[in-house]
């Protein structure tokens, strides 16, 4: 009998989310000397790729699964290593505050980054899982009975949103490992000799996707449910794709669809819930990101915004933003006197030592220098960005029964003897319990689950994947390439008027500058991997503005730049060469 193959995808290429059954619950796998028609089933009543998307709500089951996908494994739900990541962990913004020395969160390159790092195989196997599951749906839609549809446009939207999201997996794959295999039909049973397509045929089918969806996809506002994928989600995505590619004025182009083409325009305004909650007035930044306010319908800057539901929706999700970005304040311990320095808030007649305006955060993602303090030196008063109520800098004591009830902390001076004599460890005062707090991820008494601990680090806010503000910048990074400094200005300026900063001159816009005003704008938001890929510079800025007190510059390497492809893929494709990528050991 001939042993059983493997699929180098996974040994499941769609797996059934245990909420929406659109994925089709089939095992690729080859069964030793079996008839084929022994195995051959013809599904009446269950769902398969045969029959679960032959109706209108079938196929919207799809979509939704598309989604569900995106918002568990890439914005703070199924795995703590690649949401953090992702959104700047080990980049030149962020390094893991909770433990620096850990082994895991990115904190040593050389050992984390690894073809055997099962934290890093999910970047993998989760695309081309999502690759394989639109290409499911995107052949069910083409195959459906003609009736379901009202008309020819309506197939059309369906099948650019299953397409929009597999370039958003292969946005992902390309940028993280270079050439990749490009899958673009259902695979329907085992395949093992995959090859590694040329980065340029990939981009290619990535901006025949992307066009597509420029004409087929809704218009924005015309979507069907908040959060579904729009023509302004497309062009945004397209102007990224040729700017990675060197096509600057392309970028140029598909950017400005977005920025003059539809109705969006940067919220300069206050609006909708303002939840003014101790911290101070607010203004318009603050407002982008508090409770419900995201896909409020006078939110012109929401491109494409992850929905996330409160309890008692079935199935709404929750994320891991304060978790992920906030300092264990409650950790502290005692205060100098000896009290503990966190009463917190009352659940059952008890004080909890949480705060119901801050959470319950554990420090995964800590803030370099260069974030937290480096790229507001110039405007420290004036940029709204660093305002006391979107960075909190200042925590007190909460303990009536001690001296310092209600003083701020100071943690080199309130703890100097301790420090001293050996007694605490400033490190992890520093790194785990106190430190500046975007507050765009916290969400002030808005905890709806274990209220004990207010909302145990998670909470039900939704997400931006796309606003107005980074599709600005990513025309004036084109027009800085194109050598255009006055546009370039122009567009930054836009972001910086907002903010209350001082415009930036022309003659002073770089690279450089740019990549700051992103981290000023959209820390935690951007890809920052990608990112610094795009435009060269993730070594450098790694090695030389990431300061993880125990590993600074993280160990990292010039091969670092493109991470391994998992080995266990490369062992399963038997039948053609999978080459590893530079700098790692091969088997």
């Amino acid at each position: 009998m001939k042993p059983k193959k493997h699929l180098i995808m996974k040994k499941y290429l769609f797996l059934l989310s245990k909420r929406c059954l659109l994925y089709s619950a089939i095992l690729l796998l080859v069964f030793p000397s079996c008839s084929e028609d022994v195995l051959k089933e013809t599904p009446l009543d269950f769902l398969a790729p045969e029959n679960a998307y032959n109706t209108l709500p079938g196929i919207k089951q799809g979509i939704t699964g598309l989604h569900f996908s995106v918002r568990q494994r890439w914005f703070y739900g199924t795995d703590q290593d690649a949401g953090a990541i992702i959104k700047g962990l080990g980049t030149d913004i962020a390094y893991h505050g909770e433990d620096p020395n850990s082994t895991r969160f990115l904190c040593n390159y050389v050992n984390y980054v690894t073809s055997e790092s099962g934290y890093l195989r999910n970047f993998w196997t989760w695309n081309y899982e999502l690759i394989q599951r639109a290409n499911v749906l995107a052949e069910g839609i083409r195959n459906a009975d003609p009736t379901i549809w009202s008309n020819e446009a309506q197939k059309n939207s369906y099948l650019a949103e299953a397409l929009f999201f597999r370039a958003f997996a292969y946005r992902i794959l390309v940028s993280t490992y270079g050439d990749v295999p490009l899958v673009t039909e259902v695979i329907k049973s085992a395949k093992t000799d995959f090859v590694r397509t040329p980065k340029a045929e990939v981009y290619k089918q990535m901006e025949e996707d992307l066009l597509f969806g420029t004409t087929n996809l809704p218009l924005p506002g015309q979507e069907e449910a908040p959060g579904r994928i729009t023509q302004g989600a497309a062009w945004h995505m397209l102007s990224e794709c040729y700017l990675t590619q060197g096509k600057n004025q392309l970028a140029v182009d598909a950017a400005t669809e977005v920025i003059g083409g539809y109705s969006y325009a940067l919220m300069t305004t206050r609006f909708g819930d303002r939840q003014n909650v101790v911290f101070g007035e607010g203004d318009p930044y603050y407002d982008l990101f508090a409770f419900g306010n995201q896909t409020l319908g006078t939110n012109t800057e929401a491109i494409w915004v992850i929905q996330v539901e409160p309890p008692p929706t079935i199935g709404g999700g929750s994320v891991e933003g304060n978790r992920t970005f906030g300092p264990a304040y409650f950790r502290l311990g005692n205060t100098p006197d000896g009290k503990p320095a966190f009463r917190g808030e009352l659940d059952a007649g008890k004080y909890t030592g949480y705060s119901d305006t801050l959470g319950r955060p554990v420090s995964w993602v800590h803030p370099t220098n260069y974030a937290a303090y480096d790229i507001w030196r110039s405007d420290w008063n004036n940029d709204v960005r660093n305002a006391k109520y979107n960075i909190k800098r200042d925590f007190y004591y909460d303990n009536p029964e001690s001296a310092f009830n209600k003083q701020k902390i100071n943690l080199l001076v309130d703890y100097a003897q301790a420090y001293a004599e050996g007694k605490r460890d400033a490190m992890r005062d520093s790194t785990q319990y106190i430190y500046p707090y975007w507050m765009k991820f916290a969400d002030p008494c808005h905890y709806f689950t274990d209220p004990a601990r207010w909302g145990g680090g998670n909470d039900h806010k939704d997400r931006y994947a796309i606003r107005l503000a980074e599709t600005i910048l990513l025309r004036a990074e084109a027009y800085i390439n194109l050598g255009m400094m006055d546009q370039a200005a122009a567009d930054i300026n836009m972001i910086r008027n907002r903010a209350s900063a001082t415009p930036v001159d022309p003659t002073n816009v770089t690279i450089e500058y740019l990549l700051d005003e992103r981290a000023r704008e959209l820390y935690g938001e951007e890809w920052r991997h990608i990112t610094l890929r795009r435009v060269g510079m993730l070594y450098d800025r790694v090695k030389n503005l990431n300061n993880n007190p125990k590993n600074p510059g993280l160990n990292i390497q010039p091969y670092h730049i493109l991470w391994p492809i998992p080995q266990s893929q490369i062992d399963l494709n038997i039948d053609a060469e999978m080459p590893q990528n530079p700098g790692y050991p091969t088997h």
